[in-house]
């Protein structure tokens, strides 16, 4: 028996819901040439292996693609855990640093870091959502934080002071 494997989610993560969502947004953003979102597909005698179609997503957003943008950032916006989830979720964090975003964006975005940080909860990849927050800025979130932030926990402290230091504009 052929194993069959696909790393993509379900429901609003599967390969046909992350599409559909792409094509929305390529009509929202206006964009003349979509990108072909297609997840790279790995065939042998033995199975079928279907990758996450998030690579793709976040290879748009490396070239600017506005509409692979709002999909990464919905990416980092979810809780729930992904095959590949951690390395993925980092790589759409560190993409989304190297373009222009949005003010409803980088709102989106300073929204998803302060909460974390104030429920405590900083996955390994907070670490690239910090760096995102520090270069778009907290703006006035950094009080919030200042009054919320769960100060018994160590990381919580380290990424509070990271963003005192680095991110109050």
């Amino acid at each position: 028996m052929r194993k069959m494997i696909d790393f993509n989610g379900s429901g609003s993560w599967s390969v046909d819901e992350v599409r559909r969502r792409y094509e929305v947004y390529v009509q929202k953003y206006g964009i003349r040439s979509p990108r072909d979102l297609r997840p790279s597909v790995l065939e042998s005698p033995n199975g079928r292996w279907t990758y996450p179609i998030m690579h793709c997503v976040i290879e748009g957003i490396e070239s600017g693609d506005a509409a692979c943008a709002e999909i990464g950032i919905e990416f980092i916006e979810e809780d729930a855990s992904f095959s590949f989830g951690r390395i993925l979720k980092s790589n759409a964090a560190r993409a989304l640093r190297g373009i222009e975003l949005t003010e409803a964006q980088k709102d989106r975005i300073r929204e998803r870091v302060v909460r974390m940080l104030e429920v405590g909860y900083l996955p390994r990849e907070y670490r690239q959502y910090a760096k995102l927050g520090r270069k778009i800025g907290l703006g006035d979130r950094l009080q919030r934080l200042r009054q919320q932030a769960p100060f018994g926990n160590p990381w919580a402290q380290r990424y509070y002071r990271y963003f005192e230091d680095h991110a109050s504009d």
